[in-house]
């Protein structure tokens, strides 16, 4: 049984690790084409489909810390850090919409950051 659960612990923390790497991959994603933003006529729409992507990967970070909580019998604390990126990246759409790079951008490098933290946290 001891052995069971060791199993179901490490898939659910394996799961999170590929999670949080998706997520922190699509940011740095969304980073090169907010470059490709200032430079090529495509990127404003490579720059809004990466913010959808984006956007499921958070979700997709709190499914996971969610599923490695529950039946793998793990912290919670993974939990309020995914809903915590979840925010950010809600706030995040929403400036971007808004035309607000003045937060925007700060508030991006920022996400990339906790994100690249979570990940080595894991």
């Amino acid at each position: 049984m001891a052995i069971d659960e060791t199993v179901r612990v490490a898939r659910g923390t394996s799961f999170l690790r590929f999670a949080i790497a998706v997520q922190t991959l699509t940011i740095f994603l969304q980073a090169i084409s907010a470059g490709l933003l200032l430079t090529a006529s495509y990127g404003e729409t490579l720059h809004s489909v990466g913010a959808r992507v984006m956007y499921g990967a958070a979700m997709l970070y709190v499914l996971a810390a969610v599923l490695a909580w529950k039946p793998g019998g793990g912290s919670p604390r993974p939990i309020l850090h995914a809903s915590g990126f979840l925010a950010l990246a809600s706030v995040q759409v929403v400036l971007g919409i808004a035309h607000v790079p003045s937060v925007h951008l700060p508030l991006g490098v920022l996400m990339f950051g906790l994100s690249v933290l979570a990940l080595a946290r894991v």
